[in-house]
């Protein structure tokens, strides 16, 4: 019968792509893990990986393996999670995904407060775009994620609960040419360079549609602190929901460009996003609630 530990070992030799680098990460000797792969191998009754004499490669049983194993040992942490978390939420971990703008400023306001309440609870978060963190969540590698959530509302693998919708504001550098202008015109904007996060299909298209050109963004990047820092030391321009620049246009290290009418879409769209049909850990509910409580006391 095969075991989770002979999985969590078939996934580490497939992520490393060779026996002695897994065997290092896991801290197990290279016969031992060797002789754990054979035994799943023999339990399965195929061959796993294809071996060759400097690395190895997954074989067609090795691929539809590891998405099961993958799932398997997801779901038994999710377990162990929820037994461990029972009674107050003195241990366990949360997985949570994050797109650049809500990683930016509502996320860290919730987990801070997720850490003063429950410190024990060791929180891993990851911050991608709204299409990678729908793959992470469908093969349980995370429980939630908030992020744009106009392509997911329709998905019925999945539960979208929208949150607060934010002004949009197209920002630059303190000095930029465009702000001796008094009202920047679409044509004016779409003379510079544009950086953005990864758009929605639609959010993509009206972009092109307003400025006139196309394929935007010019410079695509997930980072929004990469995002503000290229515009604070170029004349390339971006645009961000209003909550994320408020310190930045604050203390001067960036300025908005009139008019908000140019923007292509009203505002933000960020929900929070998790498995339909699955209920959440209480860490992962804990930290809903206070998602949703700081959405309302940032208007």
């Amino acid at each position: 019968m095969t075991d989770l530990r002979q999985l969590r070992h078939f996934v580490a030799v497939a992520e490393h792509g060779h026996f002695a680098r897994a065997a290092a990460a896991i801290n197990l000797s290279q016969p031992a893990l060797s002789r754990s792969i054979q035994a799943l191998e023999a339990n399965l009754g195929c061959n796993l990986f294809d071996r060759g004499a400097r690395n190895i490669t997954l074989t067609a049983h090795g691929q539809l393996v590891l998405e099961h194993a993958r799932r398997l040992l997801a779901g038994s942490r999710a377990l162990h999670n929820a037994v461990s978390q029972l009674g107050n939420l003195q241990a366990g971990e949360l997985r949570l995904g994050a797109g650049p703008y809500p990683a930016a400023r509502l996320i860290p306001i919730a987990l801070g407060e997720l850490a003063r309440r429950y410190p024990k609870v060791r929180v891993q978060l990851l911050i991608e775009d709204w299409a990678s963190l729908r793959r992470r969540l469908l093969n349980e590698n995370i429980e939630l994620f908030v992020a744009d959530c106009r392509e997911l509302r329709d998905d019925p693998l999945l539960s979208v609960e929208p949150l607060r919708v934010r002004p949009m504001l197209f920002f630059c550098r303190p000095g930029h040419p465009l702000l001796a202008l008094a009202e920047p015109s679409a044509a004016d904007i779409a003379a510079y360079s544009l950086a953005a996060t990864q758009l929605p299909e639609d959010g993509a298209r009206r972009l092109q549609e307003t400025l006139g050109r196309e394929p935007l963004p010019d410079i695509q990047c997930d980072n929004f602190m990469v995002l503000k820092e290229l515009v604070r030391q170029s004349d390339v321009i971006s645009f961000a929901p209003e909550d994320v620049l408020t310190s930045a246009l604050v203390g001067g290290e960036l300025a908005t460009l009139p008019p908000r009418e140019v923007l292509p879409r009203k505002g933000s769209a960020y929900g929070l996003v998790s498995r339909a049909g699955h209920s959440l850990s209480p860490a992962a509910q804990a930290l809903r609630a206070l998602i949703f409580a700081g959405d309302v006391v940032a208007q």
